[in-house]
């Protein structure tokens, strides 16, 4: 009883040492070097600004619509309302679509060959044909995060529902189960690990591929506010958005990272 409570106490301590303490003085430290290198004069102030005067930024730009006419909390609004609408339609069409490539030799041979043709093309790559098609608004926006989105979740949902252990499916077999019975019980849960990692990648390519086009073509947006900077020569203004867009991204992937250990109880996860 002793023996298993202090082996508890110190897996509670070492997460939280290097769950939390460890995590959050690599940031302090790192801030604190390019505090110093920008303050030294090793890198210029009009190239990259101190942290120190980013906090300040941060709190003009809550209230202050200048330089591009929309304050911080409406440009991250209309980011993660593009983003996210994109990605969530991708998540919805890609993985499925993924396990039924991946278990259904019909429809890999149908489908398959167009995907090929259409997985090399870069989302960048769609932004001018679909400003012709759809104009610089939300649907535009969308279709773009979408497509980045939809590559990564087909590849991994596919790659993982491939992986299941044979000897599962032949037991699953032997117990009488039907072909979609086995994909239900057997082949999607043994994916959800590769389906996670496909999430991720897509919500990185989503917030990559956003950027870009609010950068081409928009009115507002994290995108936007870091174009403007570059246009009114305000780095605070640029390293702001990345930096915002950074911790954003961090967020989510925390939260997938829960959502993941709820999914997938029986694989451990550090």
């Amino acid at each position: 009883m002793n023996k298993n409570k202090t082996e508890n106490t110190l897996l509670k301590r070492d997460k939280w040492k290097y769950g939390v303490i460890i995590p959050v003085l690599t940031v302090v430290i790192f801030l604190i070097i390019w505090e110093l290198m920008v303050r030294v004069g090793v890198i210029p102030q009009r190239y990259l600004p101190k942290p120190s005067e980013l906090g300040n930024v941060f709190i003009d730009k809550l209230s202050n619509p200048r330089p591009e006419d929309s304050t911080l909390p409406s440009n991250i609004l209309s980011s993660l309302q593009v983003s996210l609408s994109g990605f969530l339609v991708a998540v919805v069409l890609g993985i499925p679509l993924g396990w039924f490539i991946g278990w259904y030799k019909g429809i890999n041979r149908f489908v398959r060959p167009i995907f090929e043709i259409i997985r090399p093309i870069p989302p960048i790559a769609w932004i001018p044909l679909t400003i012709l098609l759809l104009g610089i608004g939300f649907r535009a926006k969308v279709f773009i995060i979408f497509f980045s989105a939809f590559v990564p979740c087909v590849i991994n949902s596919y790659t993982g529902i491939k992986l299941t252990n044979i000897t599962l499916i032949n037991v699953a077999k032997t117990c009488g189960a039907s072909y979609f019975q086995i994909l239900t019980k057997v082949g999607i849960p043994s994916s959800l690990p590769m389906v996670f990692a496909g999430i991720r990648i897509a919500l990185g390519a989503s917030w990559a591929s956003l950027v870009a086009a609010e950068m081409l073509a928009a009115d507002s947006g994290l995108g936007f506010m870091i174009m403007m900077g570059r246009q009114f020569t305000r780095p605070d203004l640029i390293v702001l958005g990345m930096v915002v867009i950074g911790l954003i991204g961090a967020l989510f992937a925390f939260i997938l990272s829960k959502l993941e250990k709820k999914m997938v109880r029986w694989r451990s996860i550090k």
